[in-house]
């Protein structure tokens, strides 16, 4: 896909990876809009960077839909979520432990849902955002881990009926695959795992390779650009190994 002039929306967008996300496409040309909740945040974004700017919550369907519709966005990047909750399972409540399915599985459910329906144009790209944490579990986040796993499982859903219906749509999974400082879903990560071991969470960051929000943007922006990518239906994305499939999309 050829980033320069192509428009892109990117959930999340204002801070953390989605803000690294959105300064990549930026400097390669796209045209950005801008989805997040803090008014003030997209604000200064839209200032910085000169990107479009809506204010909404990714759990609205509606919101989706009229979003979706009125961009018509070549490249559609979910990366909007909850910062999970803190703790072991025995004590969290309900509530914290379902704080990703609330927010992240349901926003995601609503986009993709979206995208298929409207439809997006053929050879749009839809990225969805998971976590390292759906291959092997997180027991001190809650239900984050199985959030994301189902996010991924509901990329190949959605890639699976794009194909159906003959949509031409590539809708993939990317999974940064460590811990990300200066992110809020990183330094929750980071608290909940030096608490359990008593260490501080400056130690728990510093076991992970270096990936700046806007490192991991670029890498981002390489599977949009690069064709040997195309065939992966999940990816994951590290400081110090880059790019690895995961899932290969079944043959067609």
């Amino acid at each position: 896909m050829k980033l320069e002039g192509s428009r892109a929306v990117v959930t999340g967008g204002s801070r953390g990876l989605g803000l690294g996300v959105v300064e990549a496409l930026v400097s390669q040309g796209a045209k950005v809009c801008v989805v997040a909740r803090d008014a003030a945040a997209l604000q200064a974004v839209k200032a910085r960077l000169g990107v479009e700017a809506i204010s909404a919550d990714i759990t609205d369907a509606t919101a989706a839909r009229t979003i979706l519709a009125d961009v018509r966005p070549d490249i559609l990047i979910l990366n909007a979520g909850a910062i999970p909750a803190e703790g072991p399972i025995d004590q969290l409540s309900w509530e914290d432990f379902a704080r990703p399915w609330d927010t992240d599985v349901r926003g995601g459910f609503h986009w993709l849902q979206a995208a298929l329906n409207l439809p997006l144009a053929p050879g749009s790209r839809v990225l969805v955002g998971s976590s390292g944490a759906a291959r092997q579990g997180s027991p001190q986040s809650g239900g984050y881990a199985g959030a994301k796993r189902m996010l991924w499982l509901m990329a190949k859903y959605a890639d699976q009926v794009s194909g159906k219906r003959g949509l031409g749509l590539l809708i993939q999974a990317i999974l940064p695959l460590q811990m990300v400082a200066g992110t809020g879903v990183g330094e929750a990560g980071a608290r909940a795992y030096g608490r359990a071991g008593g260490v501080e969470p400056s130690a728990i960051l510093a076991g992970y390779p270096s990936m700046p929000p806007r490192a991991y943007g670029e890498q981002v922006a390489k599977i949009l650009a690069d064709p040997q990518y195309d065939r992966a239906l999940a990816l994951g994305l590290r400081g110090d190994t880059g790019l690895t499939t995961l899932e290969e999309k079944a043959a067609a």
